[in-house]
C-alpha cells in the first residue's frame, strides 16, 4: 500500500517533468501573445470595433511581461512556480484568442452578431460594468441567502433523520417522495404562493440543496462505526455529546459532498428562476441580453456566471481543506 500511494504521488511530478523547462515556455508564451497583439492591431477588420487597439495593447503588454517572468520563475518562488506551471495554459490561451480574432474579427467566418470577437466582449466589461456588476451582486446575495437557508436545514434534518428512528420513519417517506423531483418544477407554484418573485426564487434555491445535504448528511450520521458510540458511552458520554462530539464529526465527508452537489444545483436554479421571476441577477441580465440580441452581453454574463460558479466551489473546497486536514488532497478541484 505504501508503494502505491507513493506511486500515486509521484504521478503529478512525473508529468510536470514532462513539460518544457521554463525557457522554452517563455518563449512559447512571448511569441503567443506578441503574434496575437500583431494580428489584432494590423490586420483589416470586418467590422467596427473601438476597442481593438485596447485589446492588442493589452495582448501586448502579456507578451513582454510574461517571458522573463516565467524564465526567472525559479527565483520568484511560490508565485513564480504557479506561473511557470500555468505557462502552457496562458500559451494556449493566447492562440485561442488568436483563433477567435481570426475567424470573427478579421475574416468573419462566423456570423455577426451572434459570435463578436474577443475585443467586443471586453467593450461589455469596460462600458457596462455597472449594470453587469450589479447583477453580479444581486445573484450573490439570492444565492448566499437560498443555500445558507437549504444547506442549514438540510444539515439539521440529515442528522434527525440518521440519529433518530423516529424522525427517520416520518420523514423518510415525505424526502423520497418531494426530493427526487427538480426544485425547478416547482417554479409555478412558488411564484404564486410566495409574496415576491425573491422569496420564491429563495425557496426554490434552497429547496435544490436541502434535498442532496439531508441525504448526504443522513448518509454519513448513519454510518458511523458503533464502536465510537460505544466507547463514549463507557465513558459517560451524553446524548447531545453523541450526537454533536461523535456522529456529526464522523459525518462531514458526506456533509461536503452535499453541500458540493447542493451548489451546483442551487446555481442551476438561481438562473432560471433570475430568467423567470427576479427582476435583476446574472439570469435576468442573460434574458435581457438575448431581447436585445445583445450577444457580446450575453457571452460576457456566461464568462462571468463560469467563473463566479468556479470560485464558490474553490472556496468550498478551502473550507473542506481546512476543516477535514486529514483528507486533504483526496478531491481535487
Amino acid at each position: 500500500m505504501a508503494s502505491l500511494t507513493g506511486f500515486a504521488g509521484a504521478l503529478p511530478q512525473a508529468a510536470t517533468r514532462r513539460l518544457p523547462g521554463p525557457p522554452v515556455r517563455a518563449l512559447a508564451v512571448g511569441t503567443a501573445w506578441l503574434v496575437l497583439a500583431g494580428a489584432t492591431y494590423v490586420l483589416p477588420e470586418d467590422g467596427d470595433f473601438p476597442y481593438t487597439v485596447d485589446f492588442a495593447v493589452g495582448a501586448l503588454g502579456l507578451g513582454l511581461a510574461l517571458p522573463p517572468l516565467v524564465a526567472l520563475s525559479r527565483r520568484l518562488g511560490r508565485a513564480g512556480s504557479a506561473l511557470a506551471h500555468w505557462a502552457p495554459w496562458l500559451t494556449l490561451l493566447a492562440l485561442s484568442f488568436l483563433a477567435w480574432e481570426l475567424i470573427t474579427a478579421k475574416f468573419a467566418l462566423l456570423p455577426m452578431p451572434f459570435f463578436p470577437p474577443p475585443q467586443a466582449i471586453l467593450e461589455v466589461f469596460l462600458d457596462d460594468w455597472p449594470r453587469l456588476g450589479g447583477s453580479i451582486l444581486a445573484s450573490l446575495k439570492l444565492l448566499a441567502g437560498g443555500y445558507l437557508i437549504g444547506a442549514g436545514l438540510g444539515f439539521v434534518l440529515g442528522v434527525a433523520i440518521g440519529w433518530s428512528k423516529a424522525v427517520g420513519y416520518w420523514a423518510h417517506p415525505v424526502l423520497r417522495f418531494v426530493g427526487p423531483l427538480p426544485a425547478t418544477a416547482w417554479l409555478p407554484l412558488a411564484f404564486f404562493v410566495f409574496p415576491s418573485s425573491w422569496s420564491a426564487s429563495t425557496f426554490l434555491i434552497a429547496l435544490a440543496t436541502g434535498f442532496p445535504v439531508t441525504v448526504l448528511t443522513w448518509s454519513g450520521v448513519a454510518g458511523v462505526n458503533k464502536a465510537y458510540f460505544d466507547v463514549a458511552r463507557t465513558l459517560g458520554a451524553s446524548p447531545a455529546f453523541l450526537v454533536l462530539q461523535v456522529a456529526v464529526p464522523a459525518a462531514l465527508p458526506h456533509v461536503f459532498v452535499g453541500l458540493f452537489m447542493g451548489l451546483g444545483g442551487s446555481f442551476a436554479v438561481l438562473v432560471v428562476a433570475e430568467m423567470l421571476g427576479v427582476k435583476s441577477g446574472l439570469g435576468w441580465y442573460l434574458q435581457w441580453a438575448q431581447g436585445w440580441a445583445a450577444y457580446a452581453n450575453m457571452y460576457a454574463a456566461l464568462i462571468v456566471m463560469a467563473l463566479m460558479c468556479s470560485g464558490l466551489i474553490t472556496l468550498l473546497f478551502r473550507l473542506r481543506d481546512r476543516t477535514l486536514s486529514w483528507q486533504k488532497g483526496l478531491v481535487q478541484w
